[in-house]
């Protein structure tokens, strides 16, 4: 898991390694000026030699100056490293996700990986720091005042590694019992952060139904979560402090104790005394110290896990050694596939389905919620991989191509229309980063999209806001097209994507269609029939399996489902599903 995190320091390396070199450097200043103080006070103050107290004092001066110079230096470099470091990890799973395919994505919620690239990674850069910083700064403060205090006196010095011992197991149980707690801590983020993007990206609907009192209570329950965790770790932690503190002056009053004695017996001059002093405060404040790097550490652990297990994660979906790099034409074949989401599922969501598709047909789609249309033509594509036979586009199986060069040469408008911030133009770009503005315009044409866009006072130029939101669905589903029009590919899928357009906006795009790309073979789904009725041939699709397959007449014909729910719709029933339940009521009564 280190080793996974670890790689992408990268650039940073050289001010990773100086910071503890500067950190060790700041330490050794300290502890040369106890021993100074030691001089001037046994050496000048009490023999009178002025000359001796101004000759120390320089060097004491001299080692301070040093000091923070090496304690400036360390902060500069160490917040350099970490910032990078955690720069690095988010780009680093920022690109890692970009390879994923669409089932490794369904691991994570959107929330959790939200999560990930923000309050983890904080974590990360945090311990990072602290780790370069405080965890060289404070064993080497605790050595170095440990063998000073040791030069200077053994009986005394004894005193401090009690204190170091004792203390550090009871530093040890507290934070090992603060450990588990913000192991559990951690993933609650996700519940919060799912909680909040849930709510902001459906607030219309919130809003609509009156639902703030219930998100409110939602967002409140998974907040309380994390701080009652929280809580549980703190108590422990609280003793810290206190169990410090009086250490600390526990050895105060005692080594005060037995050195004044000391002194009293001309064993120990009161130099060497101040001296000891400083070294306790130096020994167990380190001591302190490194029990604040444990609870952080402590604490990035769980998230290091967590960005580990992204970074780690390899994508379903590989390039063969030597791809295929172009696509001859758009003609479709699926050979006895079978497909499930998860490779463990006993049910596949494809059941052996034959298909064949010649280049420039229009094939038109239909079925009920849940008969696996989307994941029929989600193959096509390979945005994921079939679990048994295969699926060749124009002649080769998908698994041949250089997966770029075949998603370049199927264009797909997804039901759940998506549009960036940005203009009009910006958003179709996204189809052809290089097309030009005539380029722009001919495919809002065929998307019959150029009818509201020339009405925007900015035309092309219309700014569009996050997500879509300032269009109505329509116009977003034909704007979308016009998108995937823009890639000229030689295969376009439509996945439900005039569902929110009007019937005559409707029959001009496929009017459009059947004249203007003529070549380019099209995949409708759709739930109407009138929607799909003059395409070439047209696929009835029932609970994964193809129920029928051919022209609107001969399904008319050989069909019970299609027909039923034709003669439904055109009698101004409703929709394929409701239709379909009927259907199915009906045949489970026969």
């Amino acid at each position: 898991m280190l080793r996974i995190l670890l790689k992408e320091v990268k650039e940073y390396k050289r001010a990773s390694l100086i910071t503890p070199l500067f950190m060790i450097l700041e330490v050794l200043m300290e502890m040369v000026i106890p021993y100074l103080m030691a001089s001037i006070i046994d050496k000048g103050v009490d023999t009178g030699d002025i000359g001796h107290i101004y000759r120390v004092g320089m060097l004491m001066v001299a080692a301070a100056l040093a000091g923070l110079f090496a304690g400036i230096g360390g902060g500069r470099f160490g917040a350099k490293a970490s910032a990078g470091f955690a720069k690095n990890l988010r780009e680093a799973m920022f690109h890692h996700i970009q390879d994923f395919s669409f089932s490794n994505i369904d691991k994570y919620s959107t929330a959790g990986l939200v999560t990930r690239l923000t309050t983890d990674v904080t974590n990360i850069q945090n311990a990072y720091q602290m780790t370069l910083r405080m965890f060289t700064r404070a064993p080497a403060s605790l050595i170095c005042a440990m063998v000073m205090a040791f030069m200077i006196n053994k009986r005394l010095s004894g005193i401090y590694l009690a204190a170091v011992i004792i203390l550090g197991i009871l530093l040890f149980l507290i934070m090992s019992r603060a450990t588990k707690y913000f192991r559990q801590a951690f993933p609650k983020y996700d519940d919060m952060n799912a909680s909040v993007q849930e709510n902001v990206s459906a607030i219309h609907v919130v809003k609509a139904y009156v639902r703030e009192e219930q998100e409110t209570g939602k967002f409140k329950r998974a907040s309380e979560n994390i701080y009652r965790i929280f809580l549980k770790a703190e108590k422990n932690l609280v003793y810290n402090g206190p169990l410090m503190m009086f250490t600390v002056y526990s050895c105060i009053l005692l080594i005060s104790w037995i050195g004044a004695k000391m002194i009293v017996a001309d064993s120990l001059t009161t130099g060497k005394l101040m001296s000891l002093l400083a070294y306790c405060m130096n020994i167990l404040m380190s001591l302190m110290m490194l029990s604040m790097v444990f609870v952080m550490i402590s604490m990035s652990m769980a998230s290091a896990r967590r960005i580990a297990e992204v970074l780690k994660e390899t994508s379903d979906l590989h390039n063969p050694e030597t791809p295929v790099m172009e696509v001859k034409d758009g003609s479709i074949e699926f050979d006895r596939v079978y497909f499930a989401y998860k490779k463990e599922s006993s049910e596949p969501v494809l059941k052996d389905i034959n298909l064949s598709v010649q280049s420039g047909e229009t094939i038109g789609i239909i079925g009920g919620t849940g008969s696996a249309k989307s994941s029929l033509v989600s193959l096509v594509s390979r945005l994921y991989d079939v679990t048994g036979g295969e699926v060749r586009v124009g002649g080769h199986n998908v698994k041949e191509y250089d997966m770029e060069v075949l998603r370049n040469q199927v264009s797909v408008v997804l039901q759940n229309n998506v549009l960036f911030s940005g203009s009009i133009l910006d958003n179709l770009r996204w189809g052809n980063p290089d097309a030009s503005v005539a380029e722009c315009k001919e495919a809002c044409r065929l998307a019959c999209a150029d009818e509201f866009i020339e009405r925007f006072p900015e035309k092309y130029l219309t700014h569009i806001e996050q997500g879509g939101s300032n269009v109505s669905g329509g116009q977003k589903q034909r704007l979308c097209i016009a998108r995937a029009l823009l890639k000229k590919p030689k295969i376009l899928i439509l996945d439900d994507s005039t569902s929110a357009v009007d019937t005559a906006t409707d029959g001009k795009i496929r009017k459009a269609f059947r004249e203007e790309i003529p070549d380019t073979t099209k995949l409708i789904i759709a739930q109407r029939i009138s929607s799909i009725q003059d395409a070439d041939r047209i696929i009835v699709m029932e609970e994964g399996r193809i129920h029928g397959f051919g022209t609107h007449e001969e399904l008319l014909t050989n069909n019970e489902i299609y027909r039923e729910v034709y003669e439904s719709q055109t009698k101004g029933g409703g929709d394929f599903d409701e239709n379909t339940d009927e259907n199915m009521n009906g045949r489970a009564g026969e």
